[in-house]
C-alpha cells in the first residue's frame, strides 16, 4: 500500500469480503487489489479463511472485514459515483444492481446489501440553478426515476 487514505470505509461482511471485493474490483476500471489477510489459528473464523480484504476503487482505499452474521448494512450509509456520461451510468447500474435490488433516484442495493447512488456529475450543477424553478422541475423528473437519466434531467432543467 501506499499513502493511506485519512479516512477508509470498512465494510463488515458476514464471511464474503473477498468475493465481494473481486465483485468490486470487476465493476470499476480504475481499482486494485492491495492486501489480504488471513485468520490465524485458535481465531474465531476457519484458519486460513480471510479476515481482511484491502482494495481500492476509483483511488479510494476500502477495507472489508469477514465479522460474522451480527450486523447488516443498510441505506443509512451509501456510496455515491459521480458520473461524467449516461454510459457509465448504465454500466455501473447494470452491474451494481446485477443480483441486488433497484432503488428509487439512483440509489441500489448491490448483491451484498451495499447501497450506492449512481448520480450524474451535472445533477448537482442542475440543482443549484439560481432560478428556483429550474431545481424544482428536476427534483419532480428525479423522484420519477430508478436510474438517472441525464437527458431527462436536462430537459426538465429547460421545462421541457
Amino acid at each position: 500500500m501506499s499513502k493511506r487514505n485519512k479516512i477508509t470505509p470498512f465494510l463488515w461482511f458476514d464471511d464474503n469480503a473477498e468475493q465481494a471485493m473481486d465483485f468490486y474490483l470487476s465493476v470499476f476500471q480504475n481499482s486494485k487489489k492491495l492486501k489480504v489477510n488471513r485468520y490465524g489459528a485458535g481465531a474465531p473464523a476457519p484458519e486460513g479463511s480471510v479476515m481482511i480484504a484491502a482494495f481500492e476503487l476509483e483511488g479510494q482505499e476500502f477495507l472489508a472485514l469477514n465479522g460474522g452474521p451480527m450486523f447488516q448494512f443498510n441505506e443509512a450509509i451509501s456510496f455515491a459515483v459521480n458520473c461524467e456520461t449516461q454510459d457509465e451510468i448504465d454500466e455501473l447500474w447494470e452491474k451494481l444492481s446485477a443480483d441486488g435490488e433497484p432503488g428509487q433516484c439512483g440509489w441500489l442495493k448491490d448483491q451484498f446489501g451495499l447501497s450506492w447512488q449512481i448520480v450524474p456529475s451535472i445533477l448537482p450543477v442542475l440543482m443549484s440553478d439560481p432560478d428556483p424553478a429550474v431545481p424544482g422541475r428536476v427534483m419532480q423528473e428525479l423522484m420519477q426515476m430508478t436510474k438517472l437519466d441525464i437527458a431527462r434531467l436536462q430537459r426538465a432543467a429547460a421545462g421541457e
